[in-house]
């Protein structure tokens, strides 16, 4: 836990400062995944299973896979009442709303895991988590620690190739 509490505190947060819109949906190359308004609803670039290679993805779409996808919804899906799911999420539109959904989710993932004891975090993560139910809680909590770094530089990396001018 001090890991992605350092990474959150002292590296990624403070790099989210002053993301503007247009870096937010800015595509570095064509045929990016981001989050799109389809239908006046808007909806995040998927496929399961992931082409191979895989897309290319705005800071949009890894700001919301890592707030929605692999906090929110692991921690209502854990933790909470289930009902945040793929289909009932409201992907953020906006960078500001992005961010505040992923320090939303973070902290109530954080605070979860937290609480949890040694024998909580050697118990199975259930069905939920389809073919890795089996595994103790403990490897999704480093699980979702990588994920968060993972992606988290890239969007450090992708705000950096913007303001570089490769816009």
């Amino acid at each position: 836990m001090a890991q992605i509490e350092f990474y959150w505190s002292y590296h990624l947060l403070p790099r989210l400062k002053g993301l503007t819109d247009e870096e937010y949906f800015w595509e570095p190359v064509p045929n990016c995944w981001s989050i799109r308004q389809v239908d006046g609803t808007w909806k995040i670039d998927w496929a399961w299973p992931t082409p191979d290679p895989a897309p290319v993805t705005t800071i949009a779409w890894r700001l919301a896979h890592l707030g929605v996808q692999t906090f929110g919804i692991r921690w209502s899906t854990h933790f909470g009442d289930g009902s945040l799911t793929l289909d009932t999420v409201k992907w953020p539109s906006t960078a500001r709303d992005a961010v505040t959904e992923l320090s939303r989710y973070y902290h109530l993932w954080v605070t979860a895991i937290q609480g949890m004891d040694e024998a909580s975090l050697a118990r199975p993560v259930g069905p939920q988590e389809h073919q890795w139910g089996n595994e103790p809680f403990a490897g999704l909590a480093f699980h979702l620690n990588r994920e968060f770094v993972h992606h988290g530089a890239e969007v450090c990396l992708l705000r950096d190739l913007y303001r570089a001018g490769t816009r």
